[in-house]
């Protein structure tokens, strides 16, 4: 049984066009090996292709690493999208945002170590960081959520919505990164994926202009999307 899913697997891979292939095993060799130790020769060959078609299609190793990120935040931002349907109030759009990218990223292993480590690591050469295209779409659309919020007269009208966008991004990375640090490496964060939304909503509550009015609950934003869970 197992010998007959390994040659279904990769009849599967071969059938799918040399760039996704190529877009797979980097994901996965940048996860397991990280990205300074993942060749470009290894990832062509874990792919089926040749390092001639990686470079055909993405210029070489930096450029398939930003292809990774920004295909991981295109599908974030596809769910977010669609969970937002869900949203009772504009307010309550940005926790339904942070459930959806919780969930997302811990049924996709490999790429939530790519976009909270790899992702944000200053390389030697340049010293640049990898922005993805893609991220730069995410950060858009919590930038749209709480221009809203200000415009509903929730956010108070002296803080500037994308400063609010920065602290709250920084605070949903850092402890999701937190939180995989400590199942991988025993870091200290003794906390759960409920207290994301948590603090998300208490933050948000000090930011209020109506503090009443802040984001509901976890529990209430995963009644209003049923797809959601913690």
């Amino acid at each position: 049984m197992r010998a007959k899913m390994a040659r279904q697997n990769s009849a599967s891979r071969a059938a799918a066009p040399s760039r996704e292939r190529m877009l797979q095993a980097a994901k996965s060799l940048f996860a397991k090996e990280g990205y300074e130790n993942a060749s470009t020769s290894a990832i062509a060959r874990e792919a089926g292709s040749s390092e001639s078609q990686l470079v055909k299609h993405f210029g070489g190793k930096p450029g398939l690493l930003e292809a990774v990120l920004d295909r991981g935040w295109l599908e974030i931002a596809g769910q977010v999208n669609q969970a937002l349907a869900f949203a009772p109030t504009p307010v309550a759009k940005l926790g339904i945002l942070s459930h959806t990218m919780i969930t997302f990223l811990d049924r996709d292993p490999a790429l939530k170590q790519l976009l909270l480590l790899e992702g944000r690591r200053v390389r030697r050469l340049g010293a640049k960081v990898a922005i993805s295209s893609g991220f730069v779409n995410f950060v858009q659309l919590i930038d749209g959520i709480l221009t809203e919020m200000q415009q509903c007269g929730v956010l108070r009208p002296e803080v500037r919505p994308q400063a609010v966008r920065s602290a709250l991004v920084g605070m949903l990375e850092g402890m999701m990164r937190d939180r995989m640090l400590a199942k991988t490496m025993g870091f200290p964060a003794e906390f759960s994926a409920d207290d994301v939304p948590l603090l998300l909503t208490l933050v948000i509550n000090g930011l209020s202009a109506h503090p009443t009015e802040a984001p509901d609950s976890p529990r209430q934003i995963r009644s209003a999307n049923g797809s959601v869970q913690p």
